[in-house]
């Protein structure tokens, strides 16, 4: 009975378990501008083949808020948005999120997310 309970969830452990590896493509310093928003670009690979490309919705994750990114026009795989850092803060930290969908046996597409480990991005200047 439980080799039969494992052999059913086995696929979707499998399916799920590497969701991708980012590539940070964003300096670690910039300088402070005007108007408080800073670029930032990541690049996102995965070996799971059940992941559907078309379904990745890509976010930046500062505090508890969420900003959408866009993906880089004429490059594949690779996503860039702003991030806000108040006039008073001379850092932020930020991490990436990235919600898609994969494929499972027997059902309906399954949701997902994948989240970056945690950056630093330094404001110098004024």
């Amino acid at each position: 009975m439980i080799w039969k309970k494992l052999l059913q969830i086995l696929p979707a452990v499998l399916l799920t378990g590497c969701a991708g590896t980012f590539t940070q493509l964003t300096p670690t310093q910039q300088p402070r501008n005007a108007d408080n928003l800073y670029p930032v670009e990541v690049a996102f690979s995965s070996p799971q083949q059940s992941l559907r490309w078309a379904s990745i919705q890509p976010y930046v994750l500062v505090g508890g808020d969420l900003y959408k990114m866009r993906p880089v026009p004429m490059v594949t795989n690779r996503w860039d948005g702003l991030v806000p850092v108040p006039s008073t803060a001379d850092s932020v930290r930020y991490r990436y999120k990235f919600d898609y969908d994969y494929n499972s046996f027997g059902s309906e597409p399954k949701p997902n997310s994948a989240f970056s480990p945690t950056y630093n991005l330094k404001i110098i200047g004024q």
